[in-house]
């Protein structure tokens, strides 16, 4: 066998199939470019699902760790350490919010806002104790534990993982009229994705998320804005939010908040909302901790300059208007997105998504699948446009066979 096929026997052998990879096994990455064991290089064109935003082995990432490395790299909250309040401070000030509670994952981040809205329902409106209830929307990715789960509508993800917590509530995603029927004297917070993501990059109709905000400030509820995915640069601003001109009460943040570097995640909001939490109530050995806050700093200060923001502005532009020349044509029915984030409705005739993927493996791009046969688009920012323009014809290539 190859060194390939050895190490995914290897990997099918021993490790748990919770992920069906494609089959390339990846030894090596620099940019907007990886290489496999058997010296095969590939465009990486789903960049961590947004976690590698400024490419793989960004220097300056990569230098913030190292200098961190040789310094402390773990001091659990039970300590302060000399790059926590830095990282609090800027991460807030980005966000144009107060408070930061730092965690890992973004999984993670998302069971601290729901955490956060209960208590906030609870403490200061004054809601009857058990009785809070969150509204989310149908076809949301926000993770995969078990609260998560059990408000999701992907029976994937969901099913024979039950029993299932209670306290949401699901609406369509993009009705407001369905938002504002759901919403109670009980209803503590509406969390949602202002793009969704892994439901293959769904932008809400103009006037949705300004909507959502309007009927969440009417009823004293906190709008969460879940930008693990579309936050930190990905769709030409620094949140999606800010495409429409909506603020949110509360900002969940993971992905590219550690560079690809290491794992960081963040809740951000007002000391009103995360100044409920006292001592014990809440907590992460590795959450916050030096080197993640090293990290983090230096992709802060990359957002702040705005390049990053520009580049998936003015890539995204070309980027969407090159797929959008192949709707119509027989193999693709829509495309939607973003900035450099695009969903790409492959018709069903010409194969699934996971097909289409597998093929374009085969010309050195890689995509990935999801819902049938849509395949996300979302290149590392970094990636030049030469680059782009070479993985659409490869694109082009494959739907024309």
């Amino acid at each position: 066998m190859s060194t390939t096929e050895t190490a995914i026997a290897s990997a099918e052998a021993h490790s748990a199939h919770n992920y069906h990879p494609l089959p390339v096994v990846v030894a090596s990455a620099d940019g907007a470019w990886m290489t496999d064991v058997e010296g095969r290089r590939y465009l990486d064109m789903l960049a961590g699902y947004s976690a590698l935003n400024f490419g793989h082995g960004n220097r300056r990432l990569i230098e913030a760790a190292k200098a961190q490395l040789d310094r402390v790299t773990l001091t659990s909250r039970a300590f302060h350490h000399d790059r926590f309040a830095d990282f609090c401070t800027q991460l807030a000030e980005l966000c144009g919010m107060e408070m930061v509670l730092p965690m890992n994952t973004g999984a993670e981040a998302v069971e601290t806002a729901v955490k956060t809205a209960r208590k906030w329902g609870y403490q200061v409106k004054d809601i009857p104790d058990g009785m809070a209830k969150i509204i989310v929307a149908a076809n949301n990715f926000h993770g995969r534990t078990t609260t998560i789960i059990s408000f999701s509508t992907d029976q994937e993800a969901r099913a024979d993982f039950g029993p299932y917590t209670p306290g949401f509530e699901i609406v369509p995603y993009g009705d407001l009229t369905a938002l504002r029927a759901a919403m109670t004297e009980n209803t503590v917070a509406v969390l949602m994705e202002p793009i969704q993501g892994e439901a293959g990059v769904l932008v809400p109709p103009p006037g949705y998320l300004p909507g959502v905000r309007e009927l969440t400030r009417e009823r004293n509820v906190l709008f969460i804005a879940d930008e693990i995915q579309s936050g930190l640069g990905r769709t030409g601003k620094t949140f999606a939010c800010e495409h429409e001109g909506v603020v949110p009460d509360m900002y969940v943040l993971g992905k590219a908040l550690g560079g690809g570097v290491v794992p960081v995640s963040a809740v951000v909001s007002s000391a009103e909302v995360l100044g409920v939490y006292r001592p014990g109530e809440h907590g992460s050995t590795f959450g916050g901790n030096p080197l993640a806050c090293a990290v983090a700093l230096e992709v802060i200060a990359m957002l702040r300059t705005g390049e990053f923001q520009q580049r998936a502005t003015e890539l995204g532009d070309h980027l969407h208007q090159e797929l959008g020349l192949l709707v119509g044509g027989g193999a693709v029915e829509a495309v939607r997105g973003r900035g450099l984030w695009a969903g790409v409705d492959i018709v069903p005739s010409r194969g699934t998504g996971r097909e289409i993927s597998e093929k374009l493996m085969d010309r050195r791009v890689l995509v990935k699948d999801t819902h049938g046969s849509t395949i996300r688009i979302a290149p590392p920012l970094v990636i030049s446009k030469e680059d782009l323009d070479w993985g659409l014809e490869q694109l082009r290539e494959v739907l024309r066979g």
